[in-house]
């Protein structure tokens, strides 16, 4: 093989290419000619390695992650690698099935710099070494007209809504969610600011917003709870829509906040459903002329930003679910758990209560009967409970409160407000009470207000007892 005539073969071109992509195809291309391997020149857009370029191949890879395989590795460390054998390279990333060989090279713009790698994989015996030194040659020609050109595709606004939509599918929190759509909203469209409103609040600023995005902010603010209301009612009621911002056309009367504020250009988009969701404003205070097309996107960003908070919403009703009792919806044995485990010695007490004659009920009038009294006995002990105390159902009729106190005689005044509060709805309980001792265990404090329970029982119940300090 004459190498020589190779590199000579695929660079008389180059510099009549017009574009990147049209170097790295007429690079890919005039290559091909001179050996049977699979080519591929992949170029960094953003934070991936994206494929330019490339001849036939059982698979190619659209994009490949900055450090994976052998061609991130290359692309990393600025290092070429020749793999004679893919099978014992753990970074190998399979193109076709036949592949024995790999040759990876980076490309290089004339400052050193790796903007992206060619790369050769063979499925027959080949000697790689005279291959090397032409293949980087070919690299470099190559890097130094891409850098002529203006360097690597820049990402265009679809690649970009992907890869936010992916960002967005796996934002652990609600204001994670909003923060990456308003990120990607502006990213996409071209606007410098992007406001979300979801049931009538407005999410969370980034942690600089722009001046224009403060400005909006307090004008919302200012405008009150009935304005935002009119504003998503608008974007649901009529769609998506935009304004071109020009002078001599004033705006609705719903937007005006947005117009004291600065606003010349603004994208509408509505998110989810009228009942729940809001309205996605992307702003800019320049007279910018927005298309159709990146209304369109906007909708799209909008339908997978609301895709992501009510999977989360759905995560966390699960979650709740899981964590509480279906017939009175308190909290039962697993969060009851948890919290007694971080109960504080002389401060947090235990009330174990026990509702008097409850298998009576059941036995008398049926398990549905049993049931009414329950959720009923549930709401009243709820109501006659303190702003942050706790109530769970750890049991058929057994329940315990937790709450915060600075004396225990503060805890036995809060148990004769459950026995009165149960009194009220037909009802008799009798209540345990009880503190943790420094070093006792959260279960051994339970099991002492289980005895002060059984004390009221054997007195009379209806009651409360304090288990002794």
């Amino acid at each position: 093989m004459d190498h020589q005539r190779v590199i000579r073969d695929v660079t008389v071109r180059l510099p009549m290419a017009s574009s990147t992509p049209e170097a790295c195809r007429w690079t890919v291309s005039a290559l091909s000619r001179h050996t049977p391997a699979t080519i591929s020149v992949l170029l960094a857009v953003h934070d991936r390695l994206r494929c330019v370029a490339a001849t036939g191949a059982w698979q190619v890879f659209a994009t490949v992650p900055a450090r994976t395989g052998i061609v991130g590795r290359v692309y990393d460390t600025g290092t070429p690698a020749v793999v004679p054998d893919v099978t014992v390279d753990p970074d190998y990333l399979p193109v076709r099935p036949d592949v024995t060989a790999e040759l990876c090279v980076p490309v290089l713009d004339p400052t050193g710099r790796a903007i992206g790698v060619l790369d050769l994989q063979w499925s027959e015996p080949i000697e790689l070494e005279p291959w090397r030194e032409t293949t980087q040659q070919l690299a470099d020609q190559l890097g130094a007209r891409i850098a002529a050109l203006g360097g690597p595709p820049a990402e265009s606004r679809s690649e970009k809504l992907l890869r936010h939509a992916a960002a967005l599918s796996s934002a652990p929190t609600e204001a994670d969610v909003l923060d990456v759509a308003a990120c990607a909203a502006r990213e996409v469209s071209g606007l410098s600011t992007a406001v979300l409103l979801i049931a009538g609040q407005l999410g969370a600023p980034p942690a600089v917003p722009s001046d224009l995005e403060t400005r909006i902010r307090a004008e919302l603010t200012e405008a009150g709870p009935a304005a935002l209301v009119r504003m998503v009612d608008r974007a649901h009621r009529y769609g998506a829509g935009y304004t071109l911002g020009e002078a001599g056309h004033p705006p609705t009367e719903d937007y005006r906040p947005l117009t004291r504020a600065g606003v010349r250009t603004l994208v509408a988009v509505p998110v989810g459903p009228p009942d729940v969701g809001g309205v996605l404003l992307v702003a800019d205070e320049r007279a910018l002329r927005p298309d159709p097309t990146t209304v369109s996107l906007m909708e799209l960003l909008a339908g997978q930003a609301w895709t992501s908070l009510d999977r989360l919403r759905t995560l966390a009703r699960l979650r709740e679910q899981a964590s509480s009792d279906p017939l009175t919806g308190l909290r039962h044995t697993g969060p009851f758990g948890q919290r007694i485990a971080a109960a504080t010695p002389g401060r947090t007490a235990l009330l174990a209560i026990d509702v008097d004659g409850f298998k009576t009920v059941n036995d008398t009038y049926g398990h549905q009967a049993g049931d009414r009294v329950l959720v009923g006995l549930a709401r009243a002990l709820e109501g006659a409970l303190r702003h942050g105390d706790e109530l769970y159902r750890i049991g058929g009729d057994e329940f315990v409160a937790v709450i915060e106190v600075s004396r225990p005689e503060e805890a036995v005044r809060i148990a004769e407000r459950l026995t009165e509060a149960a009194r009220r709805v037909g009802r008799t309980i009798s209540v345990g009470v009880a503190l943790p001792r420094p070093g006792e265990t959260p279960d051994r404090t339970l099991r002492r207000a289980d005895q002060a329970l059984y004390a009221v029982k054997r007195q009379g119940r209806d009651g409360v007892h304090l288990s002794a300090a």
